[in-house]
């Protein structure tokens, strides 16, 4: 670079610092081979910037986490050159799957914390936004594309539940 510019190496540097510039440092990133990605993203930012009149979006979430007292503060992860540590008297609670909807125009959340998280939790979740929204709004909810909200039973419960809209975020990378 210096040579092709005629700069001092030095100067080079002095430059790239400058402006925080790192060209020795490179980060990859996958691009989406789904040809329908760039719809699909606009349709669920559609959703957030400009919701439909009378409805409510709702974004879902789903977290995962050990359950109980003494289950992080008494536990240390396993880091590079050390063991996984524990107290004690840790005890292991098993994994709880908090779900939950917010809604986007108010920030309320509708949640649930349930033991699994199977088609069965799914359309109990669904049946809880169901009785905790007004049954004017037609509801919309954005979420991943995780096999349980595509489970036959679910699409059975929606077509019976006309109201709710399932929108899906577009896959960012699919397999090659």
């Amino acid at each position: 670079m210096a040579a092709a510019v005629g700069l001092s190496e030095a100067t080079v540097r002095r430059i790239w610092h400058k402006h925080g510039l790192k060209p020795h440092l490179m980060e990859t990133f996958k691009v989406s081979t789904d040809p329908n990605f760039a719809e699909k993203l606009e349709a669920v930012v559609g959703l957030y910037l400009n919701p439909p009149e009378h409805a409510l979006v709702l974004c879902w979430r789903r977290e995962e986490s050990d359950s109980g007292p003494g289950s992080h503060p008494t536990r240390l992860a396993l880091k590079r050159g050390r063991a996984g540590t524990m107290t004690h008297d840790y005890k292991r609670n098993g994994h709880r799957h908090a779900v939950c909807g917010l809604n986007t125009l108010n920030g309320k959340v509708i949640g649930l914390c349930q033991e699994r998280h199977r088609h069965q939790e799914w359309i109990r979740f669904l049946r809880l936004v169901d009785q905790a929204t007004p049954d004017h709004k037609q509801l919309h909810l954005i979420v991943d594309n995780y096999a349980t909200h595509k489970h036959p039973a679910v699409q059975r419960w929606l077509k019976r539940h006309r109201r709710f809209h399932i929108h899906f975020t577009p896959n960012p990378a699919l397999p090659g």
